[in-house]
């Protein structure tokens, strides 16, 4: 089984973070060996904003990078991938799919199965591009979104894997003003009513960096901070092993010696 890499918040073209960036790539090809033991999993906010379209490609070549280098990359747009933070657009919704899943259709849930376990991808910018949804960074899956991972949870593919992990962009817990996901206790719901249980929830957005294991049954619930530093936050960079307990999750900073 494959362990994981979380990385979230890039913020690639914020100033200085292409360059860190850059560095943790190098860092993850560097010392985590085989490559082809792990999986690079990125929860949303890969560029400071979408407007940047130099940014968008640098982020994309770094992060091909990783996929040349041997390691299985997953990831799901921000709050930034979509517009500037607060203002969202659809083509910037259509160009995020284009750049990283190619021209094949992509619905989300997306669901990925790697070496036995499910990888659910969530849009939680799904239901937040209408022109009255301006106002801060707020994040929603929408009605429709959610039937759907209902559905794909108590599905024959996720009922085949031997571990599920959910993975979204907006933090589902600690609500901040305006930087919350709206129908975060509907999301909520439906994992705890899934056939099977969920073995880790994967997030990002607050920058926080804390862990909230154990909320919604989930024995694995991690904010993955700021992967670049952003501002000052925290680097974290989470190394999470499904065959062992949580207690053998790794802190680690593929900076450190970049």
């Amino acid at each position: 089984m494959k362990r994981i890499i979380h990385l979230s918040d890039l913020h690639v073209g914020f100033p200085g973070l292409a360059t860190r960036f850059e560095r943790l790539v190098a860092g993850i090809v560097r010392r985590a060996a085989p490559a082809s033991d792990f999986v690079v999993l990125v929860t949303g906010d890969l560029v400071e904003s979408a407007f940047d379209a130099a940014a968008r490609r640098f982020a994309r070549r770094r992060l091909r990078t990783l996929e040349q280098a041997g390691f299985a990359l997953l990831v799901v747009p921000g709050n930034h991938d979509v517009g500037d933070g607060a203002f969202g657009l659809k083509r910037y919704a259509r160009s995020f799919k284009r750049s990283y899943f190619g021209e094949r259709p992509v619905v989300y849930p997306k669901l990925d199965v790697v070496d036995g376990v499910a990888f659910v991808g969530l849009d939680s910018m799904a239901a937040e591009l209408h022109w009255y949804d301006t106002l801060g960074a707020d994040g929603e899956l929408g009605e429709r979104q959610l039937r759907r991972l209902a559905a794909l949870l108590a599905g024959p593919e996720v009922a085949a894997c031997v571990k599920t992990v959910v993975y979204l962009h907006h933090h589902p817990f600690d609500p901040e003003f305006l930087h919350e996901l709206k129908d975060a206790a509907a999301l909520g719901e439906v994992l705890r009513g899934a056939p099977r249980p969920v073995d880790a929830l994967l997030y990002g957005h607050n920058h926080h960096a804390r862990a909230h294991n154990g909320a919604w049954g989930i024995p694995r619930c991690y904010d993955g901070g700021s992967a670049t530093g952003k501002e000052g936050s925290r680097v974290v960079h989470r190394v999470i092993d499904l065959s062992l307990g949580p207690s053998a999750d790794v802190i680690d900073n593929f900076l450190a010696d970049c």
